[in-house]
């Protein structure tokens, strides 16, 4: 057990020593217990699960009315601002967003053809061992059988609870499951749906969120529902008078943001609420792992108040603390009392605490135009992403977007193929496995930080990671080497003895070993994608 080991294990002690303490709802609906809502208690009594550190891949299913119109992320903000493209795709293909707005394409969310065995059977050959479900947008839907949001998935769309759904079929299947939260930012998010257009003929005229109450949908498919309890209310309205499409997207950009981590001002109850459905999403599906898309944690001391309240209740579940709650832009203290996830982006470094990236083979919401031009991640980059994230103490999240009727496409189904057959000669290298002194070698450098996937470069034949498993280390090439390959990790002197190299689904390696490090003569075999060999000998591990 090393210090970091061993410091969880005193902690989730700490914490077992009054887990049989009574639960008890508080006032707001979170569990009593142990665990209190403040950063030292989470830190004291924390420990990450070793189902979560074997883990290595989930596969998440980002999926839900935003899916619809097929063209990308964030559909339900950037339909009301006039001069975006998916303004224009909305006036074209469904109409004006004073008649037609965000709550009619959540209506046309069908699921037709979703197939959530099938699906589930294709992410456990691709390597999946926890699956995440999208349990509310920014678009502000509960994908699920919401106490305390009307628009739900079933009242609106597709009539279904697709979390309860997706946490049987997954379960079914042996996985761990999880949920996202992302209402936290509904509020600042949706406030364009309470401007209009600035320019042309229906210049003036305020959107739908704007315009419509409860009264409105008699008669219609949305009755009895209140679109306020959609689209939020209006904290940072666009004023009249603004005549120009830039001034209005300045105006937005100075006012309501792309990025807000505050609560709305002056209306307490939407945080209420927010703790309210949190709480709800929790006891109603047992989650193993919640992934907030925050800074840190929602609301500051709401959300400790959430992720008290999740530790209590895994407590109450299981004996102890037994599942993961993620956060981004962690202090460094704080990723001892939650998980930090990493969006989209890199590290350079072999972490100590196991931490998580997401990221998705196209746009978080389904866009065909990824179908089209061919820009899926292929499998061989998600390897590579795959490889080098679980050499330095991380898991990966990857999402694989499907389109409104729930059927993922050809390529995606190609895509998960060749993840799958990957894992099918590679997965000891990977699952239960631990990183090595150091993560890898070679030239290609990785910047840190989130949403800066771009700006890899490709990687070499040179670019190796390390990990450990069964007392055995495995080098995992990013790149197939061409004949002779080289670990300079591995130089005489360095590291052990070497006894025995063996490529996976191919055989014995012939290798030397000298100052400048181990010299491998590698099959033809080994030209697939990310190629691992596997290293035996006294002292490697």
């Amino acid at each position: 057990m090393n210090s970091l080991d061993r410091r969880r294990f005193l902690a989730g002690s700490a914490a077992l020593g009054i887990a049989r303490a009574a639960r008890a709802a508080s006032p707001m609906g979170a569990a009593r217990g142990p665990v209190q809502a403040n950063w030292p208690s989470l830190v004291d009594n924390y420990r990450y699960p070793d189902w979560f550190r074997d883990a290595k891949l989930g596969l998440w299913a980002h999926w839900g009315p935003q899916s619809v119109p097929e063209q990308g992320d964030w559909y339900g903000r950037f339909m009301y601002m006039q001069g975006h493209p998916m303004y224009e795709h909305h006036l074209k293909t469904y109409g004006h967003p004073s008649v037609s707005g965000m709550k009619d394409i959540q209506h046309l969310w069908s699921a037709a053809k979703w197939d959530p065995d099938a699906l589930m059977q294709r992410y456990v050959k691709a390597g999946a061992k926890y699956f995440v479900a999208l349990a509310c947008h920014h678009d502000n839907l509960d994908c699920y059988d919401s106490r305390y949001q009307p628009w739900n998935s079933l009242r609106v769309g597709p009539k279904r609870d697709v979390v309860g759904t997706w946490e049987k079929v997954a379960r079914r299947a042996g996985l761990k499951f999880g949920v996202s939260n992302h209402a936290a930012h509904a509020w600042h998010w949706y406030q364009p749906a309470y401007g209009y257009d600035p320019v042309g003929a229906k210049k003036g005229v305020r959107y739908d969120a704007y315009t419509l109450r409860k009264e409105d949908g008699r008669g219609t498919w949305w009755e009895g529902l209140d679109p306020h309890d959609l689209y939020t209310g209006r904290h940072a309205v666009l004023p009249d008078g603004i005549d120009s499409i830039a001034a209005t997207e300045a105006w937005h950009d100075k006012h309501d943001g792309r990025w807000v981590e505050t609560p709305p001002p002056g209306d307490p109850a939407y945080v209420t609420k927010w703790l309210l459905r949190q709480t709800d999403l929790i006891d109603k599906y047992k989650p193993d792992l919640v992934y907030f898309d925050d800074y840190e944690l929602p609301f500051g001391p709401v959300g400790l108040e959430a992720a008290a309240d999740y530790y209590n209740r895994s407590i109450a579940w299981h004996g102890k603390i037994d599942v993961v709650l993620t956060g981004k832009q962690l202090k460094p203290n704080q990723r001892f009392g939650i998980l930090q996830d990493v969006e989209r982006g890199y590290t350079d470094h072999l972490w100590d605490e196991p931490w998580q990236t997401d990221t998705c083979i196209g746009d978080w919401f389904y866009n065909v135009a990824r179908l089209n031009d061919r820009s899926y991640k292929t499998a061989e980059d998600v390897m590579q992403r795959l490889a080098d994230v679980v050499s330095k103490n991380g898991n990966l999240l990857l999402s694989i977007p499907q389109p409104g009727d729930g059927a993922i496409d050809a390529e995606e189904e190609k895509i998960l193929d060749g993840m799958a057959g990957w894992i099918a000669t590679n997965g000891a290298a990977i699952f239960g496995s631990r990183p090595w002194r150091r993560y890898g070698e070679g030239p290609t450098q990785l910047a840190v930080g989130m949403q800066n996937e771009g700006s890899a470069k490709p990687f070499t034949a040179q670019d190796i990671r390390f990990t450990t498993n069964a007392g055995a280390l495995y080098a995992l090439f990013l790149a197939p080497p061409k004949g002779r390959a080289t670990i300079r990790s591995l130089a005489t002197g360095r590291e052990g003895v070497v006894e025995r190299v063996t490529l996976l689904g191919g055989g014995t390696v012939p290798h030397r070993r000298d100052a400048t490090g181990l010299h491998l003569d590698m099959p033809p075999g080994a030209g697939v994608f990310v190629p691992v060999v596997r290293i035996d000998g006294r002292g490697l591990v």
